[in-house]
C-alpha cells in the first residue's frame, strides 16, 4: 500500500509542476484533464501527509521519552503518543478507503426512472412522494433536477416519472437508490382504515455521454406527435412531443416535457443512451458475480431495499439493516444518513474483499 503511495505522491508533484507550464495552460482539454486528476490525488496526497506527520510525531515522542526526566513534560509527551497512535490507525483506514478503485460512473449526472409497482392509485401517489423527496435532496445539493418525462394518474400520482439529476457526484451518491421501495400505510383511498402495502421500483443510471453509446441511424425511429396532457401555450398545438423507438432492443422512448421539438428529442436521446449504456453495465455486473456479491445493491432492480412504514415513522433499509424513526425528515429529503450507512457499508464489504 505505501508503495503505492509514493508512487501517487510522485504522480501529484509531477502534474502539479505540469500545470504550471506554459504549454499546458494553453491546451485547454489537457489542463482540465490535469485539474481533474489533481483533485482526484489530492485528499489522498493530503492524508498520507498527515499519516506521515502522526508516524513523525510517535518517533521524535518515543524518543524525548526515553530523555526525559521531569514527569510532568513525561504526561504531555505519553498523551502526545496516544494522540498521534490513534491518529495513525485512524489515518490507515481512511486511506485504505481511498485507494479503493473507483467507479468510473461516480462523477456523472444520473437519470432516474420511478415507476409504481402493486398497490394502483396508493403505489402512484407513492411514486410522486419519492420524486420529491429526490428532488429535495437534489435541492440540499444544490444540484438541477430536470423532468423528462412524467405520466399521472389524476389525482396526484405518478404511473412513471423520467428525470435527470444534474451535479457533481450525483451518480456516487443515488447509485444505493436502485431497487423495490416499499410503503405501509393507509391510504386516503382506504375508508376501513386498514393499512396496505404498496410498492414503486426505482432506477438510477448514470448519463452517458455520445462517446459512451454509439447509436446507429438506422437502429432508431423517431415519431413526433402532439404532447398529451396538461400543457402550456403551444405545448398542445405543435408536433412537439417525441417518441423513439430503437429496433434492437424495442425501447421506445417518449418526451413531451419541452415546447420544443428538438429539446424533446435531446432529452430522448439522453435517456436512450442511459438506457443502453445502463444495458451493458448490467452485462458487466453479471458477469462479475464475485463483485456484485461483495457491493451494497447497485445491481439488482427487483431486490426490495427499503421499506417506509407510516404508523411507526419508521424507515429501514434492509440491505444493512438500518432502521430509522425519521420517516417525515427523510421523506422531505433529508437522506444524508441514509446514504451515508450505504457508503460505509459498501466501502466495508470492498475492503473484506481486498483483504480475503
Amino acid at each position: 500500500m505505501f508503495d503505492k503511495l509514493e508512487d501517487l505522491v510522485f504522480r501529484y508533484n509531477e502534474i502539479m509542476e505540469e500545470l504550471n507550464s506554459p504549454d499546458v495552460t494553453n491546451d485547454q482539454t489537457r489542463f482540465r484533464k490535469l485539474m481533474k486528476e489533481q483533485s482526484d490525488l489530492a485528499p489522498i496526497v493530503e492524508a498520507y501527509q498527515e499519516y506521515k506527520n502522526a508516524k513523525a510525531t510517535i518517533e521524535d515522542s518515543l524518543m524525548m521519552l526515553d530523555e526525559e526526566n521531569d514527569e510532568d513534560m513525561r504526561e504531555l509527551l505519553k498523551e502526545e503518543l496516544s494522540t498521534a497512535k490513534v491518529q495513525v490507525e485512524e489515518l490507515e483506514e481512511k486511506l485504505k478507503i481511498l485507494l479503493l478503485p473507483k467507479d468510473p460512473n461516480d462523477d456523472k449526472n444520473v437519470i432516474v426512472e420511478i415507476r409504481g409497482g402493486a398497490g394502483g392509485d396508493e403505489a402512484a401517489l407513492f411514486a410522486a412522494e419519492i420524486y420529491r423527496m429526490y428532488a429535495k435532496y437534489a435541492e440540499t445539493n444544490r444540484w438541477k433536477v430536470e423532468p423528462l418525462n412524467i405520466s399521472e394518474n389524476g389525482i396526484g400520482g405518478f404511473k412513471e416519472c423520467i428525470f435527470m439529476i444534474t451535479g457533481q457526484g450525483a451518480y456516487s451518491k443515488l447509485k444505493y437508490e436502485s431497487g423495490v421501495h416499499r410503503v405501509q400505510r393507509v391510504p386516503v383511498t382506504e375508508s376501513g382504515g386498514r393499512i396496505h402495502t404498496s410498492t414503486i421500483t426505482v432506477a438510477v443510471m448514470p448519463e452517458a455521454e455520445e462517446v459512451d453509446v454509439v447509436i446507429d441511424d438506422k437502429d432508431i425511429r423517431i415519431d413526433v406527435m402532439r404532447a398529451s396532457g396538461n400543457g402550456g401555450q403551444c405545448v398542445n398545438t405543435t408536433d412537439s412531443a417525441v417518441r423513439l423507438t430503437h429496433i434492437p432492443t424495442g425501447i421506445v422512448i417518449y418526451s413531451q416535457t419541452e415546447k420544443s421539438q428538438l429539446q424533446n428529442k435531446a432529452k430522448a436521446f439522453a435517456l436512450l443512451r442511459a438506457k443502453l449504456y445502463d444495458i451493458e453495465q448490467q452485462k458487466a455486473h453479471d458477469a462479475e458475480a464475485e463483485m456484485r456479491r461483495s457491493q451494497v445493491g447497485t445491481g439488482d432492480r427487483s431486490e426490495k431495499i427499503r421499506t417506509y412504514n407510516f404508523p411507526e415513522s419508521r424507515v429501514t433499509d434492509h440491505r444493512i439493516k438500518l432502521t430509522l424513526y425519521r420517516l417525515k425528515e427523510i421523506l422531505n429529503g433529508d437522506l444524508q444518513e441514509v446514504l451515508d450507512n450505504l457508503i460505509a457499508a459498501d466501502q466495508a464489504a470492498k475492503l473484506a474483499k481486498m483483504n480475503e
